[in-house]
């Protein structure tokens, strides 16, 4: 089996408002390509041979700088650098978002970009060449919490709130409707739609496919439950749920199942250990 190793580090508190997980990740080959579902926006460190590249679900190819922002996807995206591959990335929640980058969402979904024009070079440089002499997750983690610290200050509370009941609504609802997440935040339909795109990179609707076909396909692999007990929860019929979680995690229930990609099974045996140390979008997708 190719030498591939990933080791997640659960935030601490003051960071798990924006953090979902630590995570470092390598790759001893000589080209890793692989497949990662859709997921929370990153800001990743990598150490190749090359720019690594990302397929993005609408085809479009995009190399990555060294130090880069990745956007909120809504689609499996294809993954491809020349080995040896050293990373260590996070992933933003939507406060650590709108906290961290500012901008709106849903002009980076699906893309990324050199982390410098966000940040500026200075302490993103010195962190970067830090970290490959780092032992392990959690040391890595250390050297990056002050700049994460230093990098979001300022947490609207309303910003906060508004973020606990999306991500309870998308959690708790088999057939998630915009209307009761209005009356969960006391916005108008529209003011919803408008501040997930700008927080999550996407409208409640697509949210809610993406959440629910991740968590299906999860709830599959782990065996909690069956093909007919989730399209009793939320699926049309078997062609529909089929659709639904090859859209989001490049995969076929019985691919995802029986023969999932290295990464992906990595990620899902880890991220579902953790258990109750994440919140349930985190654990159960």
């Amino acid at each position: 089996m190719a030498d591939v190793r990933l080791d997640y580090a659960v935030p601490e508190k003051d960071l798990v408002e924006l953090i979902t997980l630590f995570y470092r990740f390598h790759a001893d080959v000589p080209v890793f390509e692989d497949v990662e579902r859709a997921d929370y926006a990153q800001i990743r460190f990598v150490r190749a041979r090359g720019a690594p590249e990302y397929r993005f679900p609408d085809g479009s190819v995009q190399q990555a700088a060294d130090i880069h922002v990745l956007g909120p996807t809504c689609g499996a995206v294809k993954v491809r650098a020349p080995g040896p591959v050293d990373l260590f990335g996070m992933g933003l929640t939507a406060a650590g978002w709108s906290a961290l980058i500012g901008s709106d969402a849903s002009t980076m979904l699906n893309r990324t970009v050199d982390a410098m024009s966000v940040f500026g070079a200075g302490r993103l440089r010195e962190v970067y060449d830090v970290l490959w002499v780092a032992p392990d997750v959690h040391a890595c983690v250390a050297t990056v919490t002050p700049l994460v610290q230093q990098l979001s200050q300022d947490r609207p509370a309303g910003t906060l709130h508004f973020m606990h009941q999306v991500d309870r609504w998308l959690a708790d609802a088999s057939y998630p409707q915009i209307e009761e997440l209005a009356a969960l935040t006391g916005l108008s339909r529209r003011q919803v739609e408008r501040k997930c795109k700008a927080m999550y990179g996407a409208p409640p609707k697509l949210l809610a496919r993406k959440y629910r076909a991740l968590r299906a396909a999860v709830a599959l692999a782990s065996g909690d439950e069956s093909a007919n007990d989730l399209i009793e929860r939320g699926f049309y019929d078997q062609s529909h749920l089929i659709r639904e979680i090859k859209q989001f995690t490049g995969m076929t229930p019985r691919q995802f199942r029986a023969e999932p990609t290295l990464l992906s099974h990595l990620v899902t045996t880890q991220r579902t250990a953790l258990g109750d140390k994440v919140g349930p979008l985190i654990g159960r997708t």
